[in-house]
């Protein structure tokens, strides 16, 4: 059974949240990478890791984005589902999530790409 269409107040709303998903986690990030903080696994990873905490918060995401990103290369409801994993990876969780529900196909087909 195909999914009904995407309200356009649905579609508004994850479109604004996909802005906040990406905006205020790389505000953080900035501030990370100006003060000499690094995306070199050997900076990154002990900084993720720090503390019990940072730990659970790392671990949770990066399980929920690689569930997130096999499901969108098995959907296919979006035209090139590889840019919205690299989007995962790349830019954020907070932002390819919502964006990836607002532009994928509601009528059930599978989008070539």
């Amino acid at each position: 059974m195909p999914l009904p269409a995407l309200p356009a107040p649905l579609r508004t709303a994850l479109l604004a949240l996909a802005a906040a998903g990406l905006v205020l986690p790389w505000i953080w990030n900035i501030r990370w990478f100006l003060a000499g903080g690094s995306v070199a696994p050997q900076v990154f990873w002990p900084a993720a890791m720090a503390n019990a905490l940072t730990t659970a918060i790392t671990l949770d995401v990066y399980l929920a984005a690689a569930s997130f990103s096999l499901w969108v290369l098995w959907e296919r409801r979006v035209r090139r589902p590889v840019l919205v994993v690299l989007a995962c990876f790349g830019l954020g969780l907070a932002f390819a999530l919502p964006l990836y529900l607002a532009l994928r196909r509601a009528d059930g087909t599978p989008v070539n790409g």
